[in-house]
């Protein structure tokens, strides 16, 4: 399994670097901050969405026997997952 503290690292400094670039641009250090952090999120589930198409890809090609079954779990994923949020 992959080591989630690299990432955070990564992260943390990207977060500091984009909050000094749009306080450098003239935006408040408190919006600054809240940009960064939008900004990273957004390439974050942009990266999670690439990732999966991928493997998926990767199933239909080499894996077809479960290429259904994990179409299927995936879509049951985003059906709890929205059930959850309207909760």
């Amino acid at each position: 399994m992959l080591s989630e503290q690299p990432i955070d690292v990564v992260r943390q400094q990207a977060l500091t670097v984009l909050t000094a670039s749009f306080v450098s641009q003239g935006h408040p250090p408190e919006y600054a901050t809240h940009m960064a952090t939008a900004a990273i999120f957004q390439t974050d589930l942009e990266l999670r969405n690439a990732q999966l198409s991928r493997l998926l890809s990767w199933l239909k090609q080499d894996h077809a026997e479960i290429y259904q079954t994990a179409l299927t779990l995936v879509e049951s994923t985003r059906a709890e997952f929205e059930r959850r949020v309207k909760e």
